[in-house]
């Protein structure tokens, strides 16, 4: 499987997670720094964007936008090398 959909599914998987027990009271903040974390270790300095989460002082609106997923999509395809650059 390519590295890149690999990642990509994780991040699906966190955001569903995100979406639904990363929204229970008191353990919100907790998993948003966990899901920051998982950001910056799939995707180095493009996962810090991640961390706009904890920022959410209901930790309810942010597991209405996959962030993670976004991050995925965004880092797509780069650092590959294309035929025209051989």
């Amino acid at each position: 499987m390519n590295p890149q959909v690999a990642k990509l599914i994780v991040a699906i998987i966190l955001d569903v997670l995100d979406f639904t027990i990363g929204r229970i009271p008191g353990f919100e903040l907790a998993f948003d720094i966990i899901l920051g974390a998982a950001a910056v270790a799939l995707w180095g300095w493009p996962g810090l964007i991640a961390f706009w989460e904890v920022g959410d002082p209901t930790g309810q609106i942010d597991g209405f936008v996959p962030t993670l997923t976004m991050i995925a999509l965004s880092q797509m395809g780069k650092g590959k090398k294309t035929h025209l650059e051989d």
